[in-house]
C-alpha cells in the first residue's frame, strides 16, 4: 500500500518526440542493398509523426511495465521485455525492444500520425525515429538523428527481418530537404539543401499530395523486381536514371528552376514504370492525366510505387489551377484526396517535460 502510494505520488515526467514523413523522393529505389550505391533526394514535410512517452519511477526492487497505445489503431496493450514475439505492432515493440531501457522505469508510449497508413510516405519510419528518438532520452548516454536513423533501419532489417531501403529513416531524422549519396549499402552521406525563402514557400504552395484512396499494396510486384535486380550478375541499368533524377532535382533547386525539378519528377516517374509497369498504376496515371490538363510541372509516384499509395504533384504558378486540379480529382469519386502538408525545416525532434 505504501509502495502504491508512493508510485503516484512520484512525479510523472514525459517525454515528447516528433518527426517528418517524407515525399517526392526522387532516386528511390536506389537505396537499396541491391544497388549497392544512390543517390536520393526527397522532402520532409509535416504532418508528422508524434510520440509521447509517460515515465514514472517504480518501487525499489521492483521491475517497470510499459504499456503501447497506438493511438490511430485504438489499441492499448502491455509488453514485457525481453521480447521474444513482436505480434501485435512489430515496429513499435522491436523499436522499444533494441534500446536497452532502465527496468526501474515504468511508461506508457503514445503513438499517433494523422498521415493515412500506407500513403507511401515513410509513415511507419517516421513512427520508428520518432519513438526511439523518444526512448534515447531515457538511456545513458545520447545518439545523434544520424544515428537514430540507423537504428531504425536496423529495427526493420535485423530485427523484423523486412527489406529497408535507408532513404525514409534519414528523412525523418534530418527533414528539410535532404540529398543523400549512398556509397555503400547501408551508409551514406546526407546534406540539407538550404534554399532562398521566396523558393521554400513557393515549393511549399506548389507541392500537393495527393492520396489515391487506399493504403499501399504491392509486395508481389515489388519482389518481382528485387528478385530480377538481385540476382548474380543482374543487369541494374534501370536504376540509373533513378539515380539521375535525384541529381537533376537537386540541381534544379539549387538552380532556383522549379521546371526542370518538375521534369525531374517526371523522369523519375518514367523510370519506375520503366522498372516494373505495374510500380506505376492505372490510379496514378489518372491522377497524372489531371495534373497535366491543369498545367502542373511534374509529378512523382511516392516511394517504391504500386496499387494505393500516393503521388507528389508540383502544380502551375496560378493558385486558381491548382484549386481546379483538386476540385477535379475530389469529383471523381475514386477516393482520391489532398492531404495538407508543409515543408519541414527539421528533422527529429524530442524533448522532456515535468507535469
Amino acid at each position: 500500500m505504501e509502495e502504491e502510494q508512493a508510485m503516484n505520488e512520484a512525479k510523472r515526467r514525459i517525454i515528447n518526440a516528433v518527426a517528418p514523413i517524407r515525399i517526392c523522393d526522387l532516386g528511390g529505389w536506389t537505396d537499396t542493398w541491391f544497388a549497392e550505391t544512390g543517390c536520393v533526394l526527397n522532402i520532409g514535410v509535416y504532418p508528422y509523426a508524434e510520440v509521447q512517452i509517460y515515465v514514472t519511477e517504480t518501487a525499489k526492487g521492483r521491475d517497470g511495465s510499459i504499456v503501447i497505445n497506438a493511438e490511430n489503431f485504438n489499441e492499448r496493450y502491455s509488453i514485457h521485455p525481453p521480447v521474444d514475439a513482436y505480434d501485435r505492432h512489430p515496429l513499435l515493440e522491436a523499436s522499444i525492444d533494441i534500446m536497452e531501457l532502465p527496468r526501474s522505469l515504468s511508461f506508457e508510449v503514445n503513438l499517433y500520425s494523422s498521415a493515412p497508413a500506407g500513403c507511401s510516405t515513410g509513415t511507419s519510419a517516421a513512427v520508428s525515429v520518432a519513438l526511439l528518438g523518444a526512448l534515447d532520452l531515457l538511456t545513458p548516454g545520447r545518439h545523434t538523428p544520424h544515428e537514430i536513423a540507423a537504428i531504425a533501419h536496423r529495427v526493420e532489417t535485423e530485427k523484423l527481418n523486412l527489406q529497408s531501403g535507408i532513404q525514409d529513416q534519414l528523412c525523418s531524422a534530418y527533414g528539410g530537404i535532404c540529398y543523400m549519396d549512398m556509397f555503400q549499402y547501408p551508409r551514406a552521406s546526407v546534406s540539407q539543401l538550404h534554399l532562398p525563402n521566396n523558393l521554400w514557400w513557393e515549393l511549399e504552395r506548389r507541392l500537393t499530395l495527393v492520396y489515391m484512396g487506399r493504403t499501399h499494396s504491392s509486395s508481389e510486384v515489388h519482389r518481382q523486381v528485387i528478385d530480377r535486380l538481385d540476382r548474380k550478375d543482374a543487369d541494374k541499368s534501370a536504376l540509373q536514371p533513378m539515380r539521375e533524377a535525384a541529381v537533376k532535382g537537386k540541381e534544379a533547386l539549387y538552380a532556383g528552376d522549379l521546371k526542370d525539378f518538375g521534369e525531374a519528377m517526371m523522369a523519375n516517374t518514367e523510370a519506375q514504370a520503366a522498372l516494373h509497369p505495374a510500380l506505376v498504376s492505372e490510379s496514378a496515371w489518372n491522377v497524372i492525366d489531371v495534373a497535366r490538363k491543369h498545367g502542373a510541372l511534374g509529378w512523382k509516384v511516392n516511394g517504391a510505387g504500386g496499387e494505393g499509395g500516393s503521388l507528389t504533384v508540383l502544380c502551375a504558378a496560378e493558385g486558381e489551377r491548382k484549386r481546379a486540379f483538386i476540385e477535379d480529382l475530389e469529383s471523381m469519386g475514386e477516393g482520391y484526396r489532398m492531404i495538407p502538408t508543409y515543408l519541414s525545416r527539421m528533422g527529429l525532434r524530442r524533448w522532456a517535460s515535468v507535469e
